[in-house]
């Protein structure tokens, strides 16, 4: 026949204060389980991190200070600039006004120029930023820049 057995907890009721855990506080506080926490992560729980918690210790990815303020700048040279007209030309695509090109470079995927190189053609350029020197050599030829952001504005 089988041995039935009293369940510990009845056999623990009414004559002790330990309940099976040796001398009164070896079950109590935070030395019994290691330390309060995450102490002992890299120590003594370290088996435990491992296995539950491979990624707790060392950094990961890369998180920009302020990402809603960072814009990527994509610069268009007038080198570039008389290539995309003549491009335009070809498939006739070219809008004029007063006599000159007109073109947004925002809708190219560019928001900034650069003066590296020369332009003849006269052009009326809508963008976001452009250099000094780059307007200047806009305006020699007989253009015009039409600037989407400015310091003052803050637009």
């Amino acid at each position: 026949m089988v041995v039935r057995r009293r369940r510990k907890s009845r056999k623990l009721r009414g004559r002790t204060r330990t309940m099976g855990w040796g001398r009164v506080g070896q079950h109590r506080k935070a030395g019994s389980r290691g330390g309060k926490g995450a102490v002992g992560f890299h120590k003594h729980k370290w088996i435990w991190t491992v296995k539950y918690f491979p990624d707790w210790y060392g950094k990961r990815g890369f998180v920009p200070r302020n990402p809603s303020y960072e814009e990527e700048i994509r610069i268009l040279t007038l080198r570039d600039l008389n290539d995309l007209i003549s491009r335009l030309k070809l498939e006739n695509k070219i809008e004029m006004s007063e006599g000159r090109v007109k073109i947004d470079i925002t809708k190219y995927g560019y928001n900034k120029i650069v003066s590296k190189g020369d332009i003849e053609i006269p052009v009326e350029v809508v963008t976001k930023y452009a250099t000094e020197k780059a307007i200047e050599k806009i305006k020699k030829a007989g253009g015009e820049v039409i600037l989407l952001y400015t310091k003052e504005t803050g637009k």
